[in-house]
């Protein structure tokens, strides 16, 4: 069997964390970044990033490390039971506050369970508070059960219905931490029963020295999987964040909590203690020679220590994709994130083999592999905010079969359109469906891109929202594909077409113009040339209109240029053709050009010099041109 080519061998992973650590490839492949490197340390507790920006990738890793100072265990949503996370109640208290309590119970029993494994290791320290939390679990197994044993976490989470015994730590009454009453005797309320449990585990890692030489890590994952955008949702997210805090300074580094959120869920908390998070956020962001990083270090862990980055670059994949340098151009359609790029990465590998393309992957294989990875993410982006915006798949098709640049004025009109049909679908969101509002929605995730200065600014972490006086937006490339958006502003391609057929003129009777007629041939001459006269007069007036966005004065110049092209091969070519159709077809191009610049608002000029109005005034100059009597110039 031959060896496979460096092509076939070729994989960047999978797209989640948990299959990528068990293919072995977030092992070997794992960039260990800044925000890695400050949650390992204990700097940072609380992870902010989108949806495939590598948040569970460090919980993953971490969780797998085998670490002499530090302990990490995993809690996900497949571990606990959500609907009674959620509908947990404590009489007198609020959600917040129930919540809260509620997953410092998780905590601090998870907490009791380690030390009692933990204590094993300690030869020769007795801990009279390690005893008291065996006891203390062995009382309560019932409602713990086994938390070895698959589906353990979520069973003794449910014994929160039931009573807790707390005799082990000498208190014969009994909690339960469902009811704000205590069961037969009178005891203390839940706060302080609770109490009495997290003294407990304090006083073991006290007891047996853990800090700092052992750490205990708690992370939290996947918490989308419980979230509904509700009012409960928000309780149980700002009462695990609460509870994290509490634990930071409860148990003085032998316990701490790392909780992974999604940024859209975090942004939309609104709680008064949430000032007090801002040293230990952390927002995922990626940068360029990151990502590129990242990218190299997964296909060396599938090729082979020895590929270079030159060789990735200009070996592996084409040196150039449309003109742009190849890593330019796969970073910039793809999001800023690792699940993109490592999903766009492997369908090039994908497709080139598909191709048969065994020794390369060739720029035929990008172009196509860019579209159907345009179309997953258009659909992906309505999935990752399906939640928090319900109406994302209707604004869509708003740009469609357009350019990707767009201004205020243009998504003004469309979405007039749409808009009575919007409101009647989705009544409870009309004050964010404007204008203004989905452009500050569509920027929020990513799909629009706003100008400014000489660049292109897509949303992150670190960026302003959308001003007021912002007007230029740009589709981000990753989606353009997918919507048939990959000119400026998706002008028409001009193609008028050449008449080369003489039996049409002979079955037409007009015999003579081939080879005489001065006349005739004279006015057909002085129309293309006042057709190339248009078309110099509009290219010079392209350069002086500082009010159209660059891109959009290019693909005009293009156009303009076509029309140009014609005319002067008609003027320098035997080969007859139909001039006044061929003048007609470029003054109603001209108009059409016009019309949308003045409609999408895509020339901030107005005056009798704008682009526009030279447009405009030379459709109707030529249409004049063609409408005249002999030898008319059409000034007239």
């Amino acid at each position: 069997m031959s060896e496979r080519s460096v092509i076939e061998r070729l994989y960047f992973g999978r797209d989640d964390a948990e299959r990528d650590m068990a293919d072995g490839l977030l092992r070997s492949g794992f960039q260990e970044t800044a925000a890695y490197n400050a949650v390992a340390s204990g700097r940072k507790t609380l992870v902010i990033g989108r949806k495939g920006a590598g948040k569970s990738a460090i919980c993953v890793r971490l969780a797998s490390e085998r670490d002499g100072s530090r302990r990490a265990e995993l809690i996900t949503a497949a571990d606990i039971a959500g609907e009674e996370l959620r509908a947990f109640e404590l009489t007198g208290r609020s959600g917040d506050q129930a919540k809260s309590l509620l997953w410092r119970y998780v905590f601090a029993v998870r907490a009791a369970q380690y030390l009692v494994g933990h204590a094993e290791q300690h030869e020769g320290r007795s801990s009279e508070a390690v005893k008291a939390l065996k006891a203390f679990i062995k009382a309560n197994r019932e409602l713990f059960g086994d938390p070895r044993t698959a589906g353990g976490f979520g069973r003794w989470l449910q014994g929160l219905s039931g009573s807790l015994s707390l005799e082990a730590f000498g208190v014969k009454a009994t909690a339960d931490f469902a009811q704000q009453t205590v069961s037969a005797e009178e005891g203390p309320g839940p706060a302080q029963r609770l109490q009495i449990l997290e003294n407990g585990v304090d006083l073991g890692f006290k007891e047996l020295g853990c800090a700092p030489e052992h750490t205990l890590v708690l992370l939290v994952d996947q918490l989308e999987q419980l979230w509904s955008a509700d009012l409960e949702s928000h309780s149980l997210v700002i009462g695990l964040l609460l509870a994290t805090w509490y634990v930071g300074s409860q148990y003085r580094g032998a316990l701490r909590c790392v909780v992974f959120l999604r940024s859209d869920i975090y942004d939309s908390l609104l709680f008064q203690e949430g000032d007090k998070f801002r040293s230990d956020e952390l927002r995922i962001d990626w940068s360029e020679s990151d990502l590129e990083a990242l990218v190299l270090q997964r296909a060396r862990a599938s090729v082979g220590p020895g590929l270079t980055a030159e060789r990735l670059w200009a070996g592996v994949f084409p040196r150039t994709v449309n003109g742009l340098p190849g890593p330019e151009y796969l970073l910039s359609h793809a999001l800023p994130r690792p699940r993109d790029l490592i999903q766009y990465l492997n369908e090039c590998q994908y497709t080139a083999i598909g191709n048969g393309h065994r020794d390369r992957i060739h720029e035929s294989d990008i172009r196509l592999a860019t579209h159907r990875f345009s179309q997953w993410k258009l659909k992906d982006l309505v999935q990752e905010y399906l939640v928090a915006h319900p109406f994302l798949e209707r604004l869509i098709p708003l740009f469609q079969n357009s350019g990707y640049l767009v201004t205020r004025a243009a998504l003004g009109n469309r979405f007039r359109l749409v808009e009575d049909a919007l409101h009647r679908e989705f009544p409870a969101y009309t004050k964010a469906l404007t204008p203004d509002g989905i452009i500050n929605t569509l920027h929020e995730v990513g799909f629009l891109g706003v100008r400014r200065g000489n660049g292109i600014v897509y949303s992150d972490s670190l960026r302003l929202p959308v001003q007021p006086y912002e007007d230029e937006f740009h589709l981000h490339p990753c989606f353009r594909a997918a919507l048939g958006a990959t000119a400026p502003a998706g002008f028409d391609v001009y193609g008028c077409q050449v008449n080369g057929s003489i039996v049409t003129q002979v079955v037409a009777g007009d015999v003579h113009s081939l080879d005489h007629g001065a006349t005739r041939a004279s006015r057909e001459h002085r129309l293309l040339e006042r057709l190339a006269r248009a078309c110099r007069s509009i290219l010079g007036g392209l350069a002086h209109a500082r009010t159209v966005p660059d891109e959009v004065r290019e693909e005009i110049s293009v156009q303009v240029r076509r029309v140009l092209g014609d005319a002067e091969r008609g003027l320098s070519t035997e080969r007859p053709m139909d001039e006044e159709r061929t003048v007609l077809e470029a003054a109603s191009y001209f108009h059409s050009i016009a019309t949308r610049l003045r409609r999408d608002g895509l020339e901030g000029d107005t005056g009798a010099d704008s682009l526009a109005m030279n447009l405009t005034a030379q459709s109707t100059r030529l249409v004049r041109a063609v409408g005249g009597g002999t030898g008319s110039s059409g000034e007239a």
